[in-house]
């Protein structure tokens, strides 16, 4: 059952763990995408303005042009006698610009750029042959087309814009604010909105382009290259960190963090429960077994007193002796009355658990009860050479109780006190006011008891271990019963004691005007 329980817990520690990793790694993806993504933005938007600055210059200083290439093409119809001539031309027109003019801030006189001109015609001949074509009469069709290639001059703008603007120091080329709202807007798509800081890092220098909570961890902190030059190469990296990004992770996958928690805690309290009944009723089976031991006990010394009592009166030496008859029949009658003192002992905690016992309560003086009750233990303490003592210092004792009950806690108390007492029984009795109650403390200089059996002796059968010794009686009744008395009468009663230095009972009881 346990290794079961074990087994359970470590599946849903492994799942869990398991689901946060994933998570973490869903994060990681959305955010290294966000990243390429404002990567990517940045430099577009910054090639596509400089682009239009380009292709909106006027550009008549013409330095050089090559024609890249050419496509001729001859072609006759033999039904018709038409010939038709198409060409293609490809033209590369290279200009030197004022470095001024796209505003970059480079310390140059002029920066080289491209123009790439396509053109092409088609013309149309009737009965003419190759050779003739320029000689002879005009074609019957002739259509001319020309244009600016915008892909091809892209490309090479880009090159050499890269090339130039490398140059350029970063924070000149992007600010804070357009990777800030890039980044958040990217962000807020795929679902995470928390705080996040950001820098852009030149070989691991910081640059001034960067927020100001940024902090450089290499272990949470996320980079992609940005700014590359005309080899594809990038000195740069934009790099991000979240502060909450652990509080983000959790918040995703919280719900099913404590449904596996609640569930796991209710296999815990379900097993814990199984255990501890089954504890319990292991204790509950020793306990019964020393109760039937105990009493056992307890009842083989009074029929083994009886039976030897009986043998001896029918002894015929014995039986004309009154005296000797009249002491075994005390004896007999004594015996009797301590087997049947057990048993009720036994049937009035019956009737206390099944509320069966009618304990009716009159007002009485608590002092008058505490004397009677040590008029029943009085003689046997001083056949021990003890004594009780009272100091009796509460001036109001008025309690509402039953006067048999309550006799038979005291009594139950003293008897404690003289059984627990190895040598003459020092017992002593003590009252005090407090408030609205009464306190009632007797106290006893025996042999004590343990802090953990403090705790238990008021439970039923329980009576601290001491191996197979017998050497002091009872079956662990009385202060069960006493406890059960004193609840009923709206009381509390505690015990202190101290191994070798005796213990002290005290009661607390409520008072009446």
């Amino acid at each position: 059952m346990s290794l079961s329980l074990i087994g359970i817990i470590s599946i849903q520690a492994y799942y869990i763990n398991n689901s946060v990793e994933n998570e973490k790694e869903r994060f990681k993806f959305i955010v290294k995408g966000a990243l390429s993504y404002v990567s990517n933005t940045i430099e577009d938007n910054e090639s596509e303005k400089y682009f239009s600055k380009y292709l909106s210059l006027d550009k008549e200083k013409k330095v050089d042009e090559d024609a890249v290439s050419q496509l001729l093409i001859y072609q006759k119809n033999n039904s018709t006698k038409e010939m038709l001539i198409y060409s293609s031309n490809i033209f590369e027109e290279n200009y030197k610009l004022s470095s001024s003019l796209l505003d970059i801030g480079l310390n140059l006189d002029s920066i080289s750029a491209k123009n790439i001109i396509s053109s092409s015609s088609t013309e149309i001949y009737s009965n003419i042959d190759l050779s003739e074509k320029d000689i002879l009469q005009s074609p019957i069709s002739k259509i001319v087309r020309s244009g600016s290639m915008d892909e091809a001059q892209r490309l090479s703008f880009e090159k050499s814009f890269k090339e130039i603007s490398k140059r350029t120091p970063v924070h000149k080329r992007v600010s804070e604010e357009e990777i800030r709202e890039l980044l958040s807007n990217k962000l807020g798509k795929e679902g995470v909105e928390i705080d996040f800081e950001f820098a852009i890092y030149d070989n691991d220098l910081a640059t001034k382009v960067r927020s100001d909570g940024f902090e450089n961890d290499i272990m949470s902190t996320y980079k992609v290259p940005i700014f590359y030059d005309e080899n594809n190469q990038s000195l740069y990296k934009l790099l991000v960190n979240f502060p909450d990004d652990k509080k983000y992770i959790l918040s995703s996958i919280i719900g099913m963090i404590l449904l596996s928690i609640v569930f796991t805690s209710i296999i815990i309290i379900a097993y814990s429960s199984a255990l501890y009944q089954l504890l319990k009723q292991r204790k509950i089976s020793e306990i019964k077994t020393d109760f039937i031991n105990n009493m056992t006990h307890e009842f083989k010394t009074p029929i083994a007193t009886i039976n030897l009592a009986l043998d001896a009166i029918k002894n015929p030496k014995v039986i004309d002796d009154k005296d000797r008859v009249i002491r075994y029949l005390s004896m007999i009658k004594e015996e009797n009355k301590r087997m049947h003192a057990q048993v009720e002992n036994v049937l009035r905690i019956s009737k206390l658990e099944k509320n069966e016992l009618n304990i009716s309560k009159d007002r009485v003086n608590l002092h008058e009860l505490i004397d009677d009750a040590i008029t029943h233990v009085k003689l046997l303490v001083e056949d021990r050479q003890g004594y009780i003592k009272t100091f009796f210092e509460a001036d109001k004792s008025s309690i509402l109780a039953n006067e048999t009950h309550f006799t038979n806690v005291i009594v139950n108390i003293l008897d404690n006190a003289m059984k627990y007492s190895p040598e003459a029984p020092k017992i002593e009795v003590y009252t005090e006011n407090v408030g609205t109650n009464i306190l009632v403390k007797i106290k006893d200089y025996g042999s004590g008891m343990s802090k953990a059996a403090a705790k238990r002796v008021f439970e039923k059968f329980y009576r601290e271990h001491t191996g197979n010794i017998h050497n002091v009686k009872g079956h662990g009744l009385g202060l069960a019963y006493v406890k059960r008395i004193v609840e009923d009468h709206q009381g509390y009663v505690s015990v202190e004691s101290e191994k070798g230095k005796g213990s002290t009972f005290t009661i607390k009881l409520p008072l009446i005007s």
